[in-house]
């Protein structure tokens, strides 16, 4: 599929150039782009093509708010406001189910490779089964909003669009058509969440932000929004003196209470951002910031939303593979860093942080360097009898900077869930081979 922009700059060229285009983009706008660019656009989304003249001038005015006046100005107060915060959070979660304990997995076996692809595959439905319990009437997954430092803390759901967009990119591999059902349920609900012109916002009293932006407007990059690039000058219009692109997108009537960490550039951020836009002039200094910090060594504790390294080079390798050949000589290095994260029992940490290190390794080739046999042991030996991975730490800040109070994590099964997936799908096709 096209790089937002390319797709609008090369309609506008070619209908400038060839007058029987320019009649069937008028007459006909969807069936028009959809042959031009061999791609079927989201159903339910009607497109106008207007052609002015010398005596006719058209003015667009951008769709309302999903958000009434009330809620607006109640957004403004940001995490002031309490019960504005509460509103954006749903019911009080359960504690946390405890993971397969070691005594309880089983011992490795001398399975052929063969029957641990069978194995894995199986695993892989039940997974997607338990998923398929998971996702709300709606499309979205949920997550849970959690403390690190205080366990006391109640705990609760969020079903921030963000989550379900987390899950679709980890599901997008996998071929069985029940993952093909969720994530189209998924896609439904991001796009239900979009605010014009294609920006995303993790909470209500949040400012809309890039990650969640960049990572919704990959899941669904044939709606005419995202296809035509509109959210694409929000995107550039976001980035610090460095060219790096920051997290929070702010304006003079959005929530203030992200002001403080405008100038934050996060480089998972920057990664999600570089695998939306593509390998273009208004990237590369990301791209050679990123480079940078990954060459020398510098990623351990330079993001503030992912506390694990391992989530870095995993993004890292996902914007890899959509910018071919940028970033390319970042391969042998990342293959080097995430096989060091490796122990003697052939883990690269928990079960979430071993499913993203084989999800990168896959990303960059480097597959065959670790043990298939092994892993998909290990995954099976975590899985619950549900289908279900344990609930673990995916994301959140872990700054001291609000004191134990403000060390906020997030993740749930769910999210586990869809990552192990996606780790199986990768080494079952190993297995396979």
């Amino acid at each position: 599929m096209k790089k937002p922009v390319e797709a609008a700059d090369r309609l506008l060229s070619k209908a400038g150039e060839d007058d029987d285009f320019r009649e069937r983009l008028l007459a006909n706008p969807r069936e028009t782009v959809e042959r031009e660019f061999g791609v079927t656009l989201a159903e339910g989304h009607e497109i106008h093509v207007h052609e002015e003249s010398d005596s006719a001038t058209h003015l667009v005015l951008p769709p309302r708010s999903k958000l009434s006046e009330t809620e607006r100005k109640e957004a403004r107060a940001g995490a002031a406001s309490l019960e504005f915060l509460r509103k954006t959070l749903h019911d009080p979660a359960p504690p946390a189910r405890p993971a397969v304990l070691e005594r309880e997995r089983a011992p490795a076996t001398a399975a052929t490779p063969a029957a641990l692809a069978r194995a894995g595959r199986e695993s892989i439905r039940r997974g997607l089964a338990f998923l398929e319990t998971a996702i709300d009437e709606n499309g979205a997954w949920h997550c849970i909003r959690f403390n690190i430092a205080d366990p006391d803390i109640p705990r609760h759901f969020e079903r921030p669009p963000f989550v379900s967009a987390f899950c679709v990119l980890a599901l997008e591999c996998c071929d069985e058509p029940r993952a093909r059902d969720l994530c189209a349920a998924a896609r439904n609900y991001l796009v239900d969440t979009a605010e014009y012109p294609g920006l995303w916002r993790y909470y209500r009293h949040l400012p809309r932000d890039l990650d969640s932006t960049a990572l919704c407007s990959l899941v669904i990059g044939n709606h005419p929004w995202i296809f035509l690039g509109r959210n694409v000058p929000y995107i550039l219009a976001n980035r610090d003196e460095e060219g790096r692109f920051t997290t929070w997108v702010l304006t003079a009537d959005e929530p203030d209470v992200a002001a403080p960490f405008r100038i934050e550039a996060d480089p998972v951020v920057n990664a999600n951002v570089i695998a939306y836009l593509g390998d273009r002039p208004e990237t590369e200094d990301a791209q050679r910031w990123l480079e940078a910090l990954i060459a020398e060594g510098s990623v351990e504790d330079s993001s503030k939303w992912y506390p694990d390294t391992v989530t870095i080079y995993y993004a890292t390798t996902r914007a890899m593979t959509r910018v071919r050949p940028a970033l390319d000589r970042l391969r042998p290095i990342i293959a080097e860093r995430v096989l060091g994260l490796c122990n003697e029992e052939g883990e690269f940490g928990n079960i979430l942080q071993t499913a993203q290190a084989v999800a990168a390794l896959y990303n960059i080739g480097s597959l065959e360097s670790i043990d298939a046999k092994r892993l998909v042991e290990n995954f099976l030996s975590s899985q619950r009898e549900d289908g279900s991975w344990p609930e673990l730490l995916a994301f959140g800040d872990q700054s001291l900077k609000w004191g134990a109070i403000g060390r906020i994590g997030h993740g749930s099964e769910a999210v586990t869930s869809a990552f192990c997936i996606e780790a199986l799908e990768r080494l079952v096709e190993v297995l396979g081979t």
